[in-house]
């Protein structure tokens, strides 16, 4: 007999959605997880904020309401001010970036859209009106996530523990070896890793940087392919003081930006108790990131650094920040690219650009419609979108395999294409569609090619997953009653 039914490698957003699920559906369950908290880029990176956008339904809703009984754990967010927005007298309302406070006005329901305006710059109004995110305490989050896999008895969290080796024949992985000795075998596998770790293991395919044009027709890639990944961000926590000072910097950090030309702009985004989420966009680029070999000091000790000049800089020309201190910085950096893993379908530009009612997937699981958004000097921008598009469930079966489907940043996206569906909503989304389709597998006793389409999205459905747009009224009647 084996072990489980399913293991889930990795416990960010995806494996969270995967592991509630497979539980949900009585299938015996392992997550892994190699650090001592879950959550990935959500908590332990400090990506505590869902921002707006189509699909945040199911999973991060359930996860949402059970937040909204702990006081100060959540709140749902408004425009204040944007450096792309004008004052009376003409000149830029919050020059620092975007200034993102928490409102009494909205509800969760409010923070389901953002496709609909050309750019930031000419659609105050629009933005104003529609983009609305959902910043969380992480703490509480993931003490929330934990005591909600403890209400399914099969399901088991095995933190500090990664995956070692795999063994792999004929399209299926039979079992893999922990790093704490331990041999699992199970059914079917689930990689939620950041970079397609189990997948990479067993052979997989996988995309790293821009894509050439040729390679999948999209008109904004590049002509030639390049190593270029969307950038890194070293997350802080500032916290209101009763005296405005300008906190010093350390005699060994420079008070100029030394790594790129200017410092970069940042989104500041409050939490419920009155603190703010600093996120610099971005503190270091990917590329740079992903090939950084200096023996001195680690990267994240550079971006440390360059936080610290970064505050300082914005405390000594920006006077308003004067009355803040940092207060906490996050372990772990927020990474937005890495490997990605080619499945039974790749999803580019053209799909983003086709839209819902354009696409002709009979097997769509999840919906996004987050621009198409690169943080990444020499190669940013955020292109928005006219419609929701959505994300096929052959994106999360890497090619050629039997028993394991992706659900993470590392599923089957083009670079481009990742760009857009990266945020931890969506993620979430296709976690709970990935641990469905467990379900249906062992049900029927099939692979995960041969699940019915019809009855994956039939069961997604029912657990109040957004597959369509406008959404049903059955389904906004549910998350009205917040």
């Amino acid at each position: 007999m084996r072990d489980y039914d399913v293991v889930i490698v990795g416990a960010g957003s995806g494996g969270i959605g995967a592991a509630l699920t497979a539980g949900k559906y009585g299938l015996r369950t392992l997550l892994l997880e190699k650090n001592n908290e879950i959550g990935g880029n959500a908590a332990v990176s400090g990506v505590s904020v869902w921002e707006m956008g189509a699909g945040g339904t199911g999973v991060p809703f359930d996860i949402y309401k059970r937040l909204k009984k702990v006081e100060n754990a959540v709140g749902i967010y408004e425009f204040k001010r944007h450096c792309a927005w004008k004052n009376e007298l003409g000149e830029s309302q919050f020059p620092a970036g975007a200034d993102l406070t928490i409102s009494t006005n909205f509800k969760y329901i409010d923070s389901l859209r953002r496709f609909g305006t050309d750019s930031l710059a000419a659609s105050e109004d629009f933005v104003r009106k529609y983009w609305h995110g959902v910043p969380f305490e992480p703490i509480v989050y993931q003490h929330i996530v934990e005591e909600m896999l403890k209400e399914y008895p099969k399901v088991e969290l095995l933190k500090n523990t990664s995956f070692v080796k795999a063994e792999y024949i004929d399209g299926q992985v039979t079992s893999i070896q922990l790093s704490n000795k331990r041999d699992i075998r199970a059914s079917y596998f689930i990689d939620a890793t950041d970079d397609g770790h189990l997948s990479r293991a067993c052979g997989g395919q996988t995309l790293f940087g821009q894509e050439s044009k040729s390679m999948f027709k999209e008109p904004s890639a590049p002509l030639n392919p390049t190593k270029k990944l969307n950038g890194v961000s070293l997350i802080f926590r500032i916290s209101p003081t009763e005296t405005n000072e300008v906190q010093s910097l350390p005699e060994n950090i420079p008070s100029d930006c030394w790594w790129t030309s200017k410092f970069p702009l940042t989104s500041f985004v409050q939490y419920p108790n009155g603190d703010y989420n600093v996120n610099m966009l971005p503190t270091m680029s990917g590329e740079e990131f992903f090939n950084w070999v200096n023996k001195d000091i680690t990267v994240y000790e550079e971006c440390l650094r360059r936080s610290l000049a970064h505050w300082h800089n914005l405390q000594t020309n920006y006077p308003m920040f004067q009355s803040f201190k940092i207060i906490s910085r996050f372990i772990s950096l927020g990474v937005r690219e890495t490997h990605r893993v080619i499945g039974e379908y790749v999803l580019t530009e053209n799909d983003l650009v086709k839209g819902l009612k354009q696409q002709s997937h009979p097997d769509i699981v999840a919906i996004s419609d987050h621009p198409m958004d690169v943080h990444e000097e020499g190669r940013s921008g955020c292109t928005e979108l006219d419609f929701p598009y959505g994300i096929p469930y052959r994106c999360l079966v890497p090619k050629g395999f039997k028993n394991v489907l992706m659900a993470s940043r590392a599923a089957s996206f083009s670079s481009i294409a990742a760009s857009s569906c990266r945020l931890s909503r969506t993620m979430m989304q296709l976690g709970q569609a990935a641990g469905i389709a467990i379900y249906l597998a062992i049900k029927d006793n099939v692979n995960v090619m041969e699940i019915s389409y019809d009855e994956l999205c039939s069961e997604l459905t029912k657990n109040h997953v957004q597959l369509e747009w406008p959404m049903s009224n059955d389904l906004r009647e549910y998350l009205e009653k917040e």
